[in-house]
């Protein structure tokens, strides 16, 4: 949270005068916020409402038009059903499944997940999935030059799927943003998921920190490949970032560490379906390397 945002943030009603919908609703703006790696500002220029709006629907307390809903939901590119939370109502199938998963815990849910992959021909190859390395996390966590480096080792092809989405495009990743918008990039990003995954039976993919807000592009690495999340704490991100001579994140706002934070956390729960995970903070990039080798060879070969 920003002090940008603090200063806007405060509820206009005290909280017994608060409705626990609003509040429910200003809880799922806030995450899927997170989610997408958006600050409360890039939102509100986005759906083309006031910041002070929407920080009133973030702490549920202000009432809005179905209609600014509809504008907030386009910014943060979701339904405006999944942003009501009503998804699971649409039928009677939905309710049924709904009640059967909703006391399920996270690793039931899982398997449940793996399993209507399989049964809807979603998932890959069992050999060739432990064989796709895609390693997933925010930038500066060391995905391209850990890959790199065990691609190297394992004698895989290496693919940085942010160069293979923008030879699709035939530009930039941030120019697919201003020139096509969020919607046309995922859309590259999953071609370019899509053909990495049918060219090459062995890989190590660096993917792009952001593909975990997608829920059909994850879903499609998740079925096809060895996830791997490199871990890392905020200021080593940052630090790594700026090291690299990309002062883009300190010049965009003057709390980056703070929008940093709230980005992780808001994909930690989705980094954490990885089937791996190491941490590379307090490591020299040899040890880092080697708790990665370890960890993937040691996957690679345990049985099907």
């Amino acid at each position: 949270m920003t002090a940008q945002e603090s200063v806007v943030q405060e509820p206009v009603e005290s909280e017994s005068k608060r409705s626990p919908f609003l509040e429910a609703l200003g809880e799922r703006v806030r995450n899927l916020r997170s989610r997408k790696g958006m600050t409360r500002r890039a939102v509100a220029v986005a759906a083309d409402v006031s910041e002070r709006h929407l920080a009133n629907l973030e702490y549920g307390t202000g009432n809005v038009s179905v209609l600014v809903l509809l504008q907030v939901a386009n910014a943060l590119q979701c339904s405006l059903a999944e942003l009501l939370g009503d998804v699971t109502t649409t039928s009677p199938e939905w309710l049924l499944i709904r009640e059967l998963l909703s006391k399920r815990s996270e690793a039931d849910l899982r398997r449940a997940r793996v399993q209507l992959s399989d049964m809807f021909g979603e998932g890959g190859n069992a050999q060739e999935r432990k064989n796709r390395i895609a390693l997933i996390g925010l930038r500066g966590a060391g995905k391209t030059s850990l890959g790199q480096r065990l691609a190297q080792d394992l004698g895989f092809p290496f693919i940085e799927l942010s160069r293979e989405i923008e030879q699709f495009a035939g530009c930039q990743i941030s120019e697919i943003h201003n020139l096509y918008g969020a919607n046309a990039y995922r859309r590259y990003e999953r071609r370019a998921l899509e053909e990495a995954i049918q060219i090459y039976p062995e890989v190590v993919i660096a993917t792009p920190g952001g593909l975990v807000s997608d829920s059909a592009n994850f879903n499609l690495l998740l079925s096809h490949c060895t996830t791997v999340w490199l871990q890392a704490d905020p200021a080593d991100h940052m630090g790594r970032v700026a090291a690299q001579g990309d002062m883009r994140p300190m010049a965009a706002s003057k709390e980056a560490m703070e929008d940093l934070k709230r980005i992780l956390e808001g994909r930690s729960a989705f980094y954490s379906k990885a089937d791996l995970a190491i941490n590379t903070s307090g490591r020299t990039e040899d040890q880092a390397f080697a708790a990665l080798r370890t960890s993937v060879r040691q996957h690679v070969q345990s049985p099907a």
